[in-house]
């Protein structure tokens, strides 16, 4: 299907789907809406050198991540994030340019997709606490938004992030209204501002009802299923095991789960366990119906079509930032927690 046939389908002029599909500020939103659905019900593919050609813009998007970051590319929450957002972008007409750099190369590089006109745009993934990162791309002036956000700047750039301390003071009150006291937080790692927040959700929940937390039962790292096993196998043995896990991911929680099973409990009864769902298309938390994990859940697919999206506004009218979307997760009670057991 071409721009004509798709145009003669919505019964619209060629011109305004072109406009709706570029982003243009002057067609209403529900137009806009509408053009994306029929492209993507019908496969309708701009191509993208004719509208290069004709926009005067390089139809890519560039998508860097430093190698400190690197685990983020065999993460799973990447994978799913990355495949929404070039859906969303390719039936705009736009390709992604994936780079990998070291931090010393990092303003280079940007200076460079920009001089040479490689990109239209940024979205920046994996913010650290106090990134570098938002003060370069400010200088250099290519529009961004960030998967996440970096503490103490929120107001000064454009991003999309699940709420994440919310979540996990949501989680955190789940298992003390069960009567849970020794909580076990096994978090990402703590340099990224996703888990940094997760922890002050947790900690915060506690200090509302006068307790804190247990720097034995507080861990940091990759998010793996090994990681989650290991970890809780080695509080599991402790003189004072925790009666309950919060897991920063299913993966995590997985690890978790097994490492109960090993040690000759049920979870949910025994032990409880809550995790955080990130909707991965290969790994669903059961049914909505019949949950495998009591989790609170944000899909990560979302995440990445509306960063998409955002970014296409900005590309469109820089004037219009900066943007903020915050995702509230929602919380399912499944049968992986239940009251703590009497001591």
């Amino acid at each position: 299907m071409n721009l004509k046939d798709l145009a003669a389908t919505l019964g619209l002029s060629q011109t305004t789907v072109s406009r709706a599909l570029n982003g243009y500020p002057e067609v209403s939103e529900a137009t806009r809406k509408r053009v994306h659905e029929a492209a993507r019900e019908h496969g309708y593919r701009p191509d993208s050198r004719a509208r290069s050609l004709a926009t005067g813009r390089a139809m890519a998007v560039g998508l860097v991540l430093t190698t400190s970051a690197r685990q983020e590319i065999v993460n799973p929450v990447f994978a799913d994030f990355v495949a929404s957002a070039a859906e969303t972008l390719a039936a705009r007409g736009y390709d992604i340019v994936m780079s990998l750099v070291t931090e010393a190369e990092q303003t280079a590089v940007y200076r460079s997709l920009l001089r040479k006109g490689r990109v239209d745009g940024l979205i920046m993934q994996a913010p650290l606490t106090g990134d570098a990162r938002i003060g370069i791309l400010h200088k250099i002036g290519l529009p961004f938004v960030v998967h996440g956000r970096v503490s103490d700047h929120d107001e000064a750039y454009s991003w999309m992030d699940m709420d994440n301390r919310h979540a996990f003071h949501t989680a955190t009150d789940h298992l003390l209204d069960l009567g849970h006291r020794d909580i076990a937080l096994i978090n990402g790692i703590e340099d990224m501002d996703f888990a940094h927040r997760r922890r002050e959700g947790f900690i915060d929940a506690l200090a509302a009802r006068n307790l804190r937390p247990r720097s034995d039962l507080m861990a940091s790292a990759a998010m793996t299923e090994s990681y989650g096993h290991d970890t809780a196998q080695r509080l599991l043995a402790q003189p004072q095991p925790p009666t309950a896990f919060l897991a920063s991911s299913m993966l995590v929680g997985m690890g978790v789960h097994r490492a109960i099973r090993e040690a000759g409990l049920q979870m949910g009864q025994d032990v409880s366990v809550v995790v955080h769902d990130d909707g991965l298309s290969y790994l669903p938390n059961g049914t909505p119906e019949q949950p495998l994990f009591t989790a609170t859940h944000s899909p990560v697919r979302q995440a990445g079509h509306l960063c998409a999206e955002m970014l296409l506004r900005l590309i469109a009218d820089p004037s219009e930032g900066p943007i903020h979307t915050k995702l509230q997760a929602s919380f399912l009670a499944g049968p992986s927690t239940g009251p703590a057991p009497i001591q």
